[in-house]
């Protein structure tokens, strides 16, 4: 009688195996989350989450990330890999820690701190831990526009902050002395150094365990999953070569000339590529990005195509795709460009990859959301002990676009910012001299639509202490889109009062250097999000809800929707409603309105003593602009809008 010996499955190839490293990578990079916000020292890393965490291959390819901001998915790789080629492996010793934050190697600003740690095993580097955070302040100006990236702080280049384990004194002096609160920098500092040993130890762990074979050849499979599960969904998506353009208010130093974003998207069998040739070309004012961003634009709407909840984030879910990105756009800037706001145009660039895709694959796309971090930079000294103070303000969220079977979310933060959360009101008036008095949705936020885009916020914020008040806003006058019929939302908008004085909302989001005193009030006001579908396709239900909820007024219920609802019951009248959406419909309304309503910035410009509204910094260029929007409106019918201006 013969017998057979029973399979032994090969251990580089053993699919249980790679589903424990999988899940170990996914559960290593969460402990690193996890030990950064217990003992960072600023509150936009414990509280907003504004870092991310990583390990990588020996090559630098990403094996897993913890994001807390999403565009960092291609910055961290991109570090790790230029430490590679600059240092060399034989130049890195076990012990050491890397150090940098040069913008055109992160893709973003100085603030962002980026610790590497080459890991070791069996003598040679089988990999690294990387974790990019946001430091409160590297120097540099605090108030107003930057023009080059040395008035925006402390450069650091590729340097090692511990040789072999020893702590390198020089650069720790070279930061404390260029950083307004050493304290905080420095506490910030020991808390990354902790979170990148935390993930050399758990890869070396599993190194140890499974061997260094068996979790080399599982990172490969892992790769190499991705890749096949990206293709798949490629292959679903029709053939062909699609195109959208969008714009944004302007760089914050030409007002009112509207910066260009034009995409295009070619998809062939199982692969896809992103142009972004068309997009603008570098700016003056500090919304720059290096390459790694320009990336991390097409790697971010790609991801959330074809594999939005696939774990962990890694590289091979990018090999189908090609960006072609050329230097020197805004999304890949070149030395000395400022990049000091460098996280606000990628956004707009991930929503018109989206608007360029809506005809292929209308029932995976939604419309363009707020698209701005919406908050203030502020800074002034502490009344107890004159202690200077730095706060980024706000992170309220806002709006994101309907899609083609759902309203949008409210209040959500923006893409940029993935796991990031808003800032506590507590803990702003708590660590702050500042009293929130208003937080809540903004009415008539959301773009219109079959499916409403979600709405934004408002937050109201006392001033108890002499300030500095410093926005950067975006979007303000190019408002979030809709598809497919549905109308724009809001844009976002930002509001000052004086003590005793009315209030005054800037026709812009660029609104630099104002001294607010104790009794003053700031307002942010996020947009919403666009809506999908025609608005008077709504059903009456869902419109009527909408406005016992409070989400849509009456006014907008009626012009928007066409649904005449009865002030005093709150019900609509549905014979009423039947007549006046005929009437629209005949009239090819509601039409929509893309820009900030041209006659209320004509109002503004024309009549400022009587205007609610500002600009920032008047210029004849903006007025003459101004004219010529409001005449092209006038002549589409597009003021018929006026529940929105």
């Amino acid at each position: 009688m013969t017998t057979t010996k029973p399979h032994t499955p090969n251990p580089r190839h053993d699919a249980v195996v790679t589903e424990i490293i999988r899940n170990g990578m996914v559960a290593a990079t969460e402990e690193m989350k996890s030990n950064l916000m217990r003992t960072a020292y600023n509150m936009i890393i414990y509280e907003a989450l504004d870092f991310t965490v990583g390990l990588f291959d020996r090559q630098g390819n990403t094996i897993s990330i913890g994001i807390g901001l999403p565009m960092f998915i291609r910055g961290m790789s991109n570090t790790v890999k230029q430490m590679i080629t600059d240092c060399g492996y034989a130049n890195m010793a076990q012990g050491d820690v890397l150090l940098t934050n040069d913008a055109y190697i992160t893709g973003s600003h100085l603030n962002h701190m980026t610790f590497v740690v080459p890991i070791f095993f069996e003598g040679e580097i089988q990999g690294f831990s990387a974790c990019m955070a946001h430091w409160q302040d590297v120097g540099g100006t605090l108030d107003g526009m930057t023009l080059d990236i040395y008035s925006e702080g402390l450069q650091m280049p590729i340097v090692k902050v511990y040789r072999q384990g020893n702590p390198n004194q020089d650069i720790f002096r070279i930061i404390e002395m260029n950083v307004r609160i050493p304290e905080r920098a420095m506490g910030d500092l020991r808390a990354q150094i902790a979170t990148v040993k935390t993930g050399e130890k758990r890869f070396l762990q599993m190194l140890t365990k499974y061997g260094k074979d068996t979790v080399l050849a599982a990172v490969e499979q892992i790769f190499n999953q991705s890749d096949a599960a990206s293709r798949a969904a490629l292959q679903a998506m029709p053939d062909g070569e699609y195109e959208a353009e969008s714009f944004l208010d302007d760089d914050g130093v030409n007002l009112g000339q509207r910066i260009p974003i034009r995409v295009k998207v070619k998809v062939l069998g199982d692969q896809m590529t992103i142009d972004l040739s068309g997009v603008s070309e570098q700016v003056k004012g500090f919304y720059n990005s290096g390459q790694a961003a320009g990336i991390a634009c097409a790697q971010v709407a790609f991801k959330c195509l074809v594999a939005p909840t696939e774990l962990p984030i890694n590289d091979g879910c990018f090999r189908a795709l090609t960006v072609i990105l050329p230097e020197g756009k805004v999304i890949n800037a070149t030395r000395p460009a400022p990049m000091r706001w460098w996280m606000t145009y990628p956004m707009t660039v991930v929503d018109t990859v989206f608007r360029a895709l809506a005809p292929a694959i209308p029932d995976k796309v939604v419309a363009a959301h707020h698209a701005d971090l919406c908050i203030a930079s502020v800074h002034g000294r502490q009344p107890k002990d004159d202690r200077l103070f730095l706060y980024l303000g706000g992170l309220i969220g806002g709006g994101w676009g309907a899609k083609h079977n759902e309203d949008g979310m409210s209040a959500t933060i923006a893409i940029n910012d993935g796991d990031t959360h808003n800032g506590p009101s507590e803990q702003v008036e708590a660590k702050y001299p500042l009293l929130v008095q208003r937080y809540a949705l903004r009415e008539d936020s959301g773009g219109a639509g079959t499916f409403r885009g979600g709405l934004g916020n408002e937050q109201v914020i006392l001033v108890l202490s002499e300030i500095m008040f410093n926005t950067q806003m975006e979007r303000v006058e190019c408002r979030p889109w809709g598809l497919f019929g549905g109308l724009s939302a809001m844009g976002n908008e930002v509001a000052l009062q004086r003590a005793g004085q009315d209030e005054v909302v800037y026709t812009t989001g660029k609104v630099f250097s104002q001294m607010l005193k104790k009794g003053d009030t700031w307002t942010l006001r996020s947009g919403g999000g666009g809506g999908y579908g025609k608005p008077t396709e709504r059903s009456i239900e869902r419109v009527q809800q909408d406005v016992v909820n409070g989400y849509v007024s009456l006014q907008a219920a009626r012009h928007q929707y066409g649904v005449v609802i009865d002030p005093a019951t709150q019900q609509a009248d549905r014979a009423a409603t039947a007549q006046l959406r005929q009437q629209l419909r005949r009239q090819g309304l509601p039409a929509d309105q893309p820009y900030t309503s041209p006659a209320r910035l004509l109002q503004a410009l024309q009549n400022p003593a009587k205007s609610r509204m500002r600009l920032a910094h008047g210029s004849t260029e903006v007025s003459a602009q101004a004219q010529a929007w409001h005449e092209q409106a006038r002549a589409q019918g597009l003021l018929a809008n006026r529940c929105c201006s």
